[in-house]
C-alpha cells in the first residue's frame, strides 16, 4: 500500500532521516517507536506527504504521493498529529465535519452526517459535540481529532486508505489510550495501512502487528514486537538499562527500569 525508496531528510547539517526502503503493508497497524528526536515524526510527515523528502520517493498504491492532487490525497489518507492549534471558536461537532471537508461534491449530505456520526460514536465524544474546543481537556481534544480523521476516511474502500497517528495517546488516560488503538486498530481489519507514533512500548506490544525502531533518523530494527523488543536493543537505543516482564501472552510486555 505505502511504499518508499531512497529517503532521506536533513537540516541545519543535520540528517534527521535516512531509510533506504520501507513497505507498510495493507491489514496491518505498523507502530513507530524511538527515543526523543530519532526522526519519528518526520518519517510520519513524509510518508503522509506533508514533508517533501530531500531525496526519494513515497508511492501510495499504485501512484507517488507527490502526484496525488490534494483532494484525492485527503481523502484516501488522514493524519492525527501530536496536537492541533485552532484558531476560530469552534465546536467539536464542527471540528469532526471539517474532516468531510475533502467528500464535498463526492458525497451526499445524508453521507457527510452519517459518517459524522460514526466517527464521533467511535470516538466516544458525542456527548462533547456542542462543547466548545476551547473547554475541552486536553485528552477531550484528541479524541474530538480522532473522529475528524474517523470522518474523513469514511466513505472510500478502506484497503484504499491510510491512517497516520503520530503520538495519538500521548495526553489521553490508560483507558482512552486503549480505546483509541483499538480504534485504529479496527481500520487496520476493514484493510487500511495504519502507522502510529508511540512512546509507550507496552501499548506498542499490545496493538501493533510490526514495529519500527528508529534511532538516529534509521531504522534499527523491523519486525513483531515481541521479537524485536528485547531487553538488549531496549537499553541500547533509549540508554537505559530495563528488564522486560512478560504476561501471558506475545502482546503482553512491559519493561522497568533495571
Amino acid at each position: 500500500m505505502i511504499e518508499a525508496r531512497g529517503l532521506r531528510v536533513a537540516r541545519g547539517g543535520r540528517v534527521l532521516l535516512a531509510v533506504a526502503e520501507l513497505s507498510l503493508a495493507q491489514g496491518a497497524v505498523t507502530g513507530v517507536v524511538g527515543p526523543n528526536g530519532a526522526g519519528k515524526s518526520t518519517l510520519t510527515r513524509v510518508l503522509a506527504g506533508e514533508l517533501r523528502p530531500d531525496t526519494g520517493t513515497v508511492r501510495l498504491g499504485e501512484l507517488p504521493v507527490a502526484a496525488i492532487p490534494p483532494a484525492e490525497l485527503a481523502r484516501r489518507r488522514a493524519v492525527l498529529p501530536q496536537s492541533t492549534m485552532l484558531g476560530f471558536p469552534l465546536t467539536a461537532e464542527d471540528v469532526v465535519r471539517l474532516g468531510r471537508t475533502p467528500h464535498a461534491g463526492a458525497a451526499s449530505a445524508a453521507e457527510d452526517e452519517a459518517a459524522i456520526a460514526a466517527a464521533m460514536e467511535e470516538a466516544g465524544v458525542i456527548h462533547l459535540a456542542s462543547r466548545m474546543m476551547a473547554t475541552l481537556s486536553g485528552g477531550e481534544a484528541q479524541r474530538v481529532q480522532l473522529a475528524r480523521v474517523l470522518a474523513q476516511l469514511s466513505g472510500p474502500d478502506p484497503a484504499t486508505t491510510a491512517l497516520f497517528l503520530d503520538e495519538p495517546t500521548s495526553s489521553l488516560d490508560l483507558a482512552h489510550a486503549h480505546a483509541i488503538l483499538r480504534a485504529a486498530s479496527r481500520r487496520a481489519v476493514q484493510g487500511a495501512t495504519v502507522l502510529a507514533v508511540l512512546h509507550d512500548l507496552s501499548l506498542a506490544a499490545a496493538w501493533c502487528d510490526r514495529v519500527l525502531v528508529l534511532e538516529g533518523g534509521t531504522i534499527v530494527a523491523d519486525g513483531a514486537p515481541h521479537a524485536v523488543l528485547d531487553e538488549a536493543l531496549v537499553s541500547r537505543v533509549w540508554g537505559i538499562s530495563v528488564r522486560r516482564l512478560e504476561g501471558g501472552s506475545a502482546r503482553d510486555i512491559a519493561f522497568l527500569a533495571a
